[in-house]
């Protein structure tokens, strides 16, 4: 077996951590810091805070707080502008992973002299980053660990930056921040991160040893607590093992990819901005169900980890039982799971099927069972 296993060199978990994060980016040798995040996270005061706890550590600190979900590139460069106008030397991103995408991008653009059309793609950056640090506020997208950027161009269409460039110095946790996590977005974001154990190891493409250790200790950490973060959203412990599972099944799906759920989750949220993490719960179910018939024995696999405490009789018993508890975790999510309660244009079906097998192709080789045009306009249309 060959494989390459790139990882973030340093993770700080701890209950109150956000106001270490001066040191942490003083430690890295920056003093002028553009802090990345979302409206919500100013409103909330977590930007107030970390400001604070810069401006402690002696850095000078620019707020760029207009990133929206499914970030725009226009977002991105206006992002870059301002941090290059403040002459930044250190970048910090806080929020969900629009946020963190964000920042990604902005200490790579404002250190190089590419565009940002010049790196969608894998491996397109050249040079280094600036210093970067990344503060997850929801237990989902795993950015915080991985080298992996998704912005919405200005066709609407999802573009990706692979480079090991975005792997940030240091991923910060701490489990006040997610505290007060309104329950949908509990539930959309943490089913997102077992989209992510889920779809790393079944890959067909990039599936490894070390992503599936990550894979399946994140599936059993999110499993036990998402019922726990949704009946009480305050359980510190529990959301600290969302955070953990998130992180792990990061390092699991950027080492080993995602596949089918992601590539129809993609066009949702591009042409109709629903969030990325209801996007996949959205898709989640029927396509496991879909990929029954060649994923069974890895599904049988992980269904140890989800349900620890039954024995099934056989294989295709426990495979069926994992495929039945996916089910039931979307259905009792309080999440909508039809599209037409989306706002989603039912004849925009065939096109998005479309840009599926052809534009996200890369996704859906790495997805256990083949898709066709008219499997993934299925799928869309069984969930309409």
């Amino acid at each position: 077996m060959s494989y390459e296993f790139r990882s973030v060199p340093r993770i700080l978990c701890e209950a109150g951590a956000l106001q270490q994060v001066g040191q942490v980016l003083s430690g890295l040798g920056a003093q002028r810091v553009m802090l990345v995040c979302d409206p919500g996270i100013v409103s909330l005061g977590f930007a107030a805070g970390a400001q604070r706890a810069l401006q402690a550590a002696g850095c000078a600190v620019t707020v760029f707080d207009q990133v929206v979900p499914d970030p725009s590139a226009s977002v991105v460069k206006q992002a870059a502008a301002q941090a290059r106008a403040f002459k930044v030397d250190g970048v910090l991103g806080l929020g969900g992973g629009s946020s963190l995408d964000a920042a990604k991008l902005v200490a790579l653009l404002v250190n190089s002299e590419q565009s940002l059309e010049d790196l969608y793609g894998t491996d397109k950056a050249l040079g280094q980053r600036l210093p970067l640090v990344l503060m997850p506020t929801t237990a989902g997208t795993g950015s915080e660990v991985t080298w992996v950027s998704v912005i919405t161009d200005e066709q609407q269409c999802k573009q990706v930056v692979y480079s090991p460039q975005l792997l940030p110095d240091v991923a910060v946790l701490d489990p006040e921040l997610t505290l007060g996590l309104p329950p949908k977005v509990t539930a959309a974001t943490g089913l997102d991160a077992m989209v992510h154990a889920i779809e790393a190891y079944t890959s067909r493409t990039r599936k490894n040893p070390i992503a599936d250790s990550l894979a399946t200790a994140a599936l059993a950490l999110l499993g036990r607590n998402l019922p726990k973060v949704l009946a009480d959203g305050r359980d510190v412990a529990a959301r600290t093992a969302m955070l953990q599972g998130s992180l792990m099944a990061g390092m699991a799906f950027v080492n080993a990819s995602v596949a089918a759920i992601h590539a129809l989750a993609y066009p949702l949220g591009a042409r109709f901005h629903i969030p990325h993490g209801h996007a996949n719960a959205l898709v989640m179910a029927p396509i496991i169900r879909f990929n029954l018939a060649e994923a069974q024995h890895q599904y049988a696999e992980l269904a140890a980890y989800l349900l620890p405490d039954q024995l099934f009789a056989d294989q295709a018993t426990a495979a069926e039982a994992f495929v039945l508890a996916i089910e039931a975790l979307v259905r009792d999510s309080g999440l909508e799971t039809r599209l037409s309660k989306l706002q989603v244009d039912e004849q925009a079906i065939p096109s998005m099927a479309t840009e599926v097998v052809v534009g996200i192709r890369r996704l859906i080789d790495s997805n256990p069972r083949d898709m066709t045009e008219q499997d993934v306009a299925a799928i869309y249309r069984g969930i309409f």
